[in-house]
């Protein structure tokens, strides 16, 4: 009976060792590559994200460039302080033009339904040109206008500084300089729209790291001269919201660029 229990085999306590290295060392690899992939997948998401920032708001800022001048905006000059339709840096840019259509609460377009003299009557009330900061318009994206009753609230009769021309039925753009620059929100940089309305710049979209502008006369030569731009180039670089410590060389952040040329359609010659 002894000698049976003697001849019975089980683990010594080197053998169990053993295995519980390799379990750990086999444990420590899948955990490790864990790891890696997870860092991965976070850094392509934060990349994609940058990549999506970076194309929503550099169509609009190209949407908005290009219609710089519309609503012949020269009349009113200047606006609210720019006189000038484009105020050229390389960092940033204001434009003047006529960017918003004015509508109603159901977001249908308000018209011009009666003229008398340099008073208009519009087909539904609006707070659009209340103040002086907001006193600008266009009838129909032709001619510019100042607003001189100065409302407080919602009104559909606006006196203007001149009688306009075959404006009944005429759509109502608002005339503004929207400046584009990149500012600081919490310490971290952000593109921003400045309307210079008196509400202060809004947040675009953050980590756009900066812009570069570069104006163009209908040459194709870079410019100094506001009046002789035709076209504008635009560079906007964005890099993701937190470092990546495997990236090789530099602050750790990845970057994305995206460059984009502009053709001011509104402003005479164009290439």
């Amino acid at each position: 009976m002894c000698a049976d229990l003697r001849n019975k085999k089980g683990l010594t306590l080197i053998e169990l060792l053993v295995a519980l290295t390799i379990s750990s060392i086999l444990i420590a690899g899948l955990y490790r590559t864990f790891i890696g992939q997870q860092k991965t997948y976070t850094v392509q998401e934060q990349v994609v994200d940058v990549q999506q920032n970076l194309r929503a708001v550099t169509n609009k800022m190209i949407r908005e460039i290009r219609m710089a001048g519309f609503g012949n905006v020269s009349d009113v000059s200047p606006v609210n302080g720019f006189p000038q339709v484009i105020t050229m840096t390389p960092s940033d840019i204001t434009i003047v033009g006529a960017f918003k259509q004015i509508r109603d609460a159901s977001g249908n377009p308000i018209t011009i339904v009666s003229t008398n003299a340099n008073q208009i009557t519009l087909s539904a009330a609006t707070s659009a040109f209340n103040g002086d900061l907001n006193k600008y318009l266009s009838i129909g994206g032709i001619g510019s206008y100042t607003v001189t009753n100065q409302p407080t609230g919602t009104t559909n009769v606006l006196t203007l500084d001149r009688t306009p021309k075959n404006a009944v039925g005429a759509y109502l753009y608002k005339v503004q300089a929207v400046t584009y620059a990149v500012g600081y929100t919490d310490g971290k940089p952000v593109l921003q729209r400045n309307g210079n309305d008196g509400t202060g710049p809004e947040d675009l979209a953050g980590n756009i790291e900066s812009l570069q502008f570069e104006y163009l006369d209908k040459d194709g030569n870079v410019t100094a001269i506001a009046g002789n731009v035709r076209r504008i180039r635009l560079t906007v670089t964005a890099k993701t919201e937190t470092i990546d410590p495997d990236l090789q060389g530099g602050d750790g952040y990845r970057r994305r660029t995206i460059s984009s040329s502009i053709q001011l359609r509104n402003l005479g010659w164009t290439l």
